[in-house]
């Protein structure tokens, strides 16, 4: 673990936004915060598997890279970069607000984790994939983050929810499981009503730091 989280902090460094010089640093405690840059690992809270992609097309439906539940840990396929959405003020080492739109960017394929109206191909709910590149991007990519409890800002051990803007659907997994292609990891898909199934934490990670005019 220590060894794959230097690796990704390297790539981090060396990929960094020319404005930004700090230096990345891995989070293996609770209470980080999280900042726009960052490249983490979503939890489902309930099943604690991971929030994955992988460059293998879905079968039905959009035939986009699909999105699944992961149940290991180490995983390089399971990292997404945190991103703001097209036009927005914020940059990379701001703090990020619940209610903020944001953005995931699959870290090994560089695709967008999206939704749309094509069902899913287990329960049938909203369909759940990464579509795009580094240079296209659309409204299907937006996510607003939704803060479990009190905090204000994202930090890893608050439980969030993330609601596709197009859809209305909550990212979502449960124990519905893949038995071929992907087998052994879970369904992911969007709901478009609040559940148990609908929470995610932060969880591995290199977090950037917070820059110092976003606290």
């Amino acid at each position: 673990m220590a060894l794959s989280l230097f690796a990704l902090a390297i790539f981090l460094f060396l990929n960094l936004d020319t404005d930004f010089s700090s230096t990345p640093v891995s989070a293996a405690s609770e209470g980080v915060q999280i900042s726009y840059g960052s490249a983490i690992k979503l939890m489902h809270e309930r099943t604690k598997f991971r929030l994955h992609s992988h460059d293998v097309p879905y079968g039905s439906g959009s035939g986009q890279q699909s999105v699944t539940g992961f149940p290991g840990v180490d995983d390089a396929n399971s990292y997404w970069i945190v991103r703001p959405v097209l036009d927005s003020p914020a940059k990379q080492g701001d703090a990020i607000k619940t209610g903020s739109i944001i953005r995931l960017q699959h870290m090994r394929t560089r695709r967008w984790l999206h939704s749309h109206l094509h069902a899913s191909p287990i329960s049938g709910n909203l369909e759940v994939s990464c579509f795009g590149d580094d240079n296209n991007s659309d409204t299907g990519d937006f996510w607003k983050l939704e803060i479990e409890g009190s905090g204000k800002t994202w930090r890893q051990d608050q439980r969030i929810r993330l609601r596709h803007v197009d859809t209305g659907g909550y990212l979502h997994s449960h124990d519905k499981k893949y038995t071929r292609i992907a087998g052994g990891q879970q369904e992911v898909c969007g709901v478009r009503e609040k559940r148990p199934d609908n929470i995610w934490l932060a969880a591995e990670g290199v977090y950037l730091p917070v820059s110092t005019e976003s606290k």
